[in-house]
Parts: C-alpha cells; sequence; structure tokens
C-alpha cells in the first residue's frame, strides 16, 4: 500500500509496531521521540498517518497542534496506548480507559487503538469463574478457560490488537489518498477557472483575485506597485476582414508577444475581449510608464504571420497607473485611472501610451 507513516513515541513503543508497518508495505517510514522533530518533519514532509503513543508526553498538545492547522489537519492521527493484557482478555474497558479514548479524540485524534505487551504477560488460570493473572503450571490445562473462543496466551491476543491496529492504518491511508486525490482535483478545477482557455494567459477571475493580494504585499513592504491596461487597436476588424479564427489567432499571438516581453516579476491577464492588463510589481509610475512603451513599441514593430499568407501589423493602446495612498484595498480606484487612461491614449489616436503623469517619449 502506498504512503508514509511517522512514528512519534518511546524507543519501545516504535519497535513494537516495526513489523507490522513493514508489512503495510508502506514507502516511507520514520521514527522520532523528540516533540519539536516530530512536528519539524510533519511540517517538512506531511506524512499519511501519524502514529502517537498516548500516553507520551505532550502528546494531546501535538495532536491539538497540528489538528488547528488548516493545511496539517487532513493528516490521520492515530492515538496508540497500552493496556494489560488481562483487562483485554475479561474483555472490560474501565472509565479510565473510555476516558482516555474520549480525551484523545477531543483533542482531535481520528482514531484511538490499543495494544497487550505480550513480554510483560503472564499465563493465566480461572479461579472461582474469575480472571487471575498467576503462574500457570503443568496441570494448567486448555479446558479450565471459561470459554473456548478465548485466546489462550497473551502473543496471540497480541497479535489481534495489532491486526486492528493495522486495520486502522489502512483505513487512515484511505481517507488520506482520498483527500490527496480531492486536492489535486480541486487544484487543477481551480487552475482552469483561472486560466483564458485561448490565451493560457491569466483570467479576468484571477485578476480580481490577485490584486487585492499584490496590493496588500506592496503595502505591507511599502513598494510600488502599477497596473498596464492595454487594448489591442482595430481587433475588430481583424475578425470583420479575415474572420473570427484569424482574430483567435491574433490573440494567441499578442498575449505570447506580451509574455515574451515581461519581465519576471510583471504578471499577465486576458480581462477580456482584446483587453489585457499587466501588473507590474516594485514598479513606480515612471517606470511603468517606460515598461508600456516598450510594450507598444514591440507589438507594433514586427507584423504577427497570423497564417501562411496573413502577415498583420498590430499596435496597442496602454493606460498607466501607480497605487497611491489614497486607493482602495481591493484596487478599483486604481484600475479605474489606468482605464481613464487607456480611453485617454484611444482618444489621441492610438498606439500610444497614457499615465497620470505622462514624460516619457514614445
Amino acid at each position: 500500500m502506498d504512503g508514509s507513516i511517522l512514528l512519534v513515541g518511546e524507543p519501545q513503543f516504535m519497535s513494537r509496531f516495526s513489523d507490522l508497518i513493514n508489512h503495510l508495505g508502506l514507502h516511507s517510514i520514520e521514527s522520532v521521540s523528540d516533540v519539536a522533530e516530530a512536528i519539524s518533519l510533519v511540517q517538512a514532509q506531511q506524512p499519511d498517518v501519524l502514529l502517537l503513543q498516548a500516553d507520551y508526553p505532550d502528546a494531546l498538545d501535538l495532536c491539538r497542534t497540528f489538528k488547528e492547522q488548516g493545511r496539517l489537519s487532513w493528516i490521520y492521527i492515530i492515538l496508540v496506548g497500552q493496556v494489560p493484557w488481562v483487562d483485554w482478555f475479561s474483555a472490560v474497558m474501565t472509565s479510565q480507559q473510555v476516558a482516555q479514548e474520549d480525551t484523545a479524540i477531543e483533542a482531535g485524534a481520528d482514531a484511538f487503538a490499543w495494544y497487550a505487551d505480550p513480554i510483560d504477560s503472564q499465563p493465566i488460570k480461572v479461579l472461582g469463574g474469575s480472571i487471575h493473572r498467576e503462574t500457570c503450571d503443568a496441570s494448567c490445562q486448555p479446558e479450565a478457560l471459561p470459554d473456548p473462543a478465548l485466546p489462550r496466551d497473551a502473543g496471540h491476543f497480541s497479535q489481534l490488537l495489532l491486526r486492528s491496529l493495522g486495520a486502522k492504518i489502512k483505513s487512515g491511508l484511505r481517507r488520506v489518498q482520498n483527500h490527496r486525490e480531492l486536492m489535486r482535483t480541486n487544484d487543477l478545477l481551480s487552475a482552469i477557472a483561472l486560466s483564458d482557455p485561448l490565451t493560457e494567459l491569466n483570467n479576468r477571475r484571477a485578476f480580481e483575485w490577485e490584486l487585492p493580494r499584490q496590493i496588500q504585499n506592496a503595502r505591507n513592504r511599502k513598494a510600488p506597485i502599477s497596473l498596464l491596461v492595454l487594448d489591442v487597436d482595430y481587433f475588430k476588424s481583424i475578425n470583420d476582414n479575415y474572420g473570427h479564427l484569424v482574430g483567435d489567432r491574433a490573440l494567441q499571438l499578442i498575449s505570447a508577444r506580451l509574455r515574451h516581453n515581461l519581465r519576471f516579476c510583471d504578471t499577465p491577464f486576458r480581462y477580456g475581449g482584446e483587453e489585457f492588463i499587466v501588473i507590474l510589481n516594485d514598479t513606480d509610475g515612471a517606470e511603468a510608464l517606460r515598461v508600456g512603451h516598450r510594450l507598444r513599441r514591440r507589438m507594433a514593430e514586427r507584423p504577427f504571420a497570423l497564417s501562411d499568407t496573413l502577415d498583420v501589423t498590430i499596435t496597442i493602446s496602454i493606460g498607466s497607473a501607480s497605487l497611491l495612498p489614497s486607493d482602495d484595498e481591493r484596487g478599483i480606484s486604481l484600475l479605474n485611472r489606468a482605464d481613464r487612461n487607456l480611453l485617454s491614449a484611444k482618444s489621441r489616436g492610438r498606439n500610444q501610451v497614457v499615465a497620470s503623469q505622462d514624460a516619457a517619449p514614445g
């Protein structure tokens, strides 16, 4: 079975379950006896199952720590407690053992298991209908047991408990693997939902999610941030003259050229139709204007090969704006300013870049 497991407890505790864990065929098994090291390992490696000694110091606190962290709460935690074999043999759960299970579950454990150590157990015999731990001599016969269905030695019953623990581990692994598969599916669906299928750029929904995050990050770092709003000039004429398939091809080539001429810290989006937006991190107004002029020149300087026989020169108009202290946290006022500058660039004849303070040459 695929999966990973981390054992946390005393060395004797971990050695008791090594054969069982190996029998499950897990690819990754680690054990630690230090709580701080356990926290570090879980955060770094995120095992599927955490097998935790129930009476180990800080065991419940460790359980709460992981369950309170959203990114780690899916890890399946099994607390394992030790019980005297005679208690299991008599099939009686003490109130203390019930309370221990309840406390573990309340702390966030997903399951609780018990084990009996056959090394410390002795043979038993029945006296007056009660089960007592005594040393049997040669006259102690199996038929003295009150129920032949009950196990006749501690080792056998200990194996039953181990199998029960193994079943809990397998159940936990299935649950975690289902969770991982669901997360992979959700990640894929999120990527699809935030991506424009034609241009493979991030889409408008992604922009509306990302801009507030980038604004908050910029303000936390006291760093500048700017926007470029781009619109393809006379794009309707491409669709009207050559058809929508050629128009789609033009948008793909424009997007590719846009990506190729942006810096690593710049994030492009297809906002809708033939309109694009670029978030410029760590970029003030003057630098944003220079980036805008460079993009405008790169689009106009070389025709786009829309087919084997069709090369078309395409230009863009750009509006630029930079974040102000008075701008709202969602970036609506920032976007409106950039959009107004775009309208100004188009009204001036297109193939231009306009900012609130346009100081750079075209």
